[in-house]
């Protein structure tokens, strides 16, 4: 069975609390024992082996337990968030969703089931015929309609048989992306505790950390920023902190740098994975270093025209609604820009946010790089304009830490600028924000 390993670890490990949701916790007995509830309960309300269903919540004991049991029945699994239902009508005619299950805050599940569904699609049939648990994600969607990506959940699954270190996490990336989900199936995998978020504003993220003795904090850079900008991590005890990971976005050098400051003994581990193929294995070449080994068992890696590219056992079938991206040998073009060293790669930034000035390429986040490290600067997003003359020029959206005139302020960053960067890559437009810049899986927008 798909999930016998883990069954195992739950066990092994029956006594131990492995979740913590709210005011509420489970031991690992309890969750297996809920195992054979959720799948009864799925019976009766005829969700059978190969049904796509929707799961709306967290990382509470009820959606947990309930996400096991749809991969022990073999169904297709869409998970979302509240947040994502906004555009619900669409993600479900994509994904050709059967039933919804909204679990909501650790309360009797919801279950609504969908009549006049298209059943047909290869890639579904595939993974029916297969007679495996499946997998959709979406990604973003940010330029443009999300592409559903479907896995054989049992491939993606397969990297947690190998025994690593327990630690007590915080599930702080989304139940709809696979950073999220990769997090609690190697917590869950090796008997380590898994604490949910209800709340991820930086003050309640900290209190979690005191409050369980958390030892391994993943995140984006993002919010990392954020955490640092709060202040919060002086108001709390930290001191448990071993590990904090981050990924989904490349880290600015600043932020790197304050984090090393704020962190001393705490390893800094970048993280590199995609909602196509899964996390790989990663190995920062130092705390304070940009610079990352990825891949591991089951992944090959390779550079072309500067751009990565991966193959994995783990990849996707395909989109349920975009072309193949692999090229005729399996490898995925993941469109992130790297740099070589060794075996070591420097992510540059995404080819489709590169702006081109006058033929002159320009990377956001090497602009930003600069501009973060500029007095009162709490966040900056580059992005680029159309122009009659040069084709793009470069924009930056700014958070100031404290106010400040405008025409003062940009009078001093662009002269900052003229010293630290190529003309090409200076900001012809600065404005000044207060709007966050950031996305519900506190990731760096780039739209205007």
């Amino acid at each position: 069975m798909t999930l016998d390993f883990l069954f195992e670890v739950f066990r092994e490990n029956e006594d131990e609390k492995a979740i913590y949701w709210l005011d509420t916790s489970c031991t690992y007995g309890q969750l297996y024992n809920d195992i054979e509830k959720n799948i009864e309960f799925l019976k009766i309300k005829g969700i059978n082996r190969g049904s796509v269903v929707c799961i709306v919540g967290d990382y509470s004991p009820s959606t947990i337990g309930l996400l096991l049991a749809l991969i022990v029945k073999r169904c297709i699994i869409v998970p979302l968030t509240l947040a994502s239902l906004s555009n619900k009508s669409k993600l479900f005619e994509i994904a050709q969703v059967e039933f919804l299950i909204n679990v909501g805050n650790d309360k009797v599940p919801y279950v609504e089931k969908f009549e006049e569904v298209l059943r047909s699609h290869t890639l579904l049939d595939s993974i029916r015929s297969l007679d495996q648990p499946g997998l959709i994600l979406f990604t973003s969607g940010s330029s443009g309609e999300p592409k559903a990506a479907v896995h054989n959940f049992t491939l993606l699954l397969e990297k947690f048989k190998k025994k690593r270190k327990a630690l007590r996490t915080i599930n702080f990336l989304l139940f709809d992306h696979w950073g999220g989900l990769n997090t609690l199936f190697f917590i869950l995998s090796n008997g380590g505790v898994v604490i949910g978020a209800h709340d991820r504003s930086p003050g309640n993220v900290c209190a979690l950390i005191e409050k369980h003795k958390i030892q391994l904090l993943p995140a984006s850079p993002t919010f990392l920023n954020l955490l640092l900008l709060s202040g919060s991590t002086t108001d709390f005890d930290m001191s448990s902190l071993e590990i904090i990971s981050y990924g989904t976005e490349p880290m600015p050098k600043s932020t790197l740098k304050r984090l090393q400051i704020h962190f001393p003994d705490v390893r800094l581990l970048q993280t590199y994975g995609l909602i196509e193929l899964g996390v790989l294995r990663s190995k920062s070449q130092s705390n304070d270093s940009l610079w990352v080994k990825v891949g591991g068992e089951g992944y090959e890696t390779r550079v072309v025209d500067e751009m990565l590219e991966i193959k994995a056992q783990s990849a996707m079938l395909g989109y349920l609604n975009a072309p193949s991206p692999f090229t005729d040998d399996g490898w995925f073009k993941t469109g992130d820009s790297v740099e070589v060293k060794g075996e070591y790669i420097k992510i540059l930034g995404r080819k489709s946010e590169l702006i081109n000035v006058g033929g002159e390429k320009v990377y956001p986040q090497e602009v930003e790089n600069i501009i973060l490290d500029f007095r009162n600067v709490a966040d900056v997003t580059v992005y680029g304009e159309k122009h009659p003359l040069v084709g793009n020029i470069v924009c930056a959206r700014i958070v100031l830490k404290e106010s400040e005139e405008l025409k003062i302020f940009k009078s001093h960053l662009k002269k900052y600028c003229a010293k630290r960067m190529k003309k090409h890559m200076a900001p012809v437009k600065i404005i000044l924000s207060n709007d966050k810049m950031f996305n519900n899986r506190f990731k760096k927008t780039r739209m205007q």
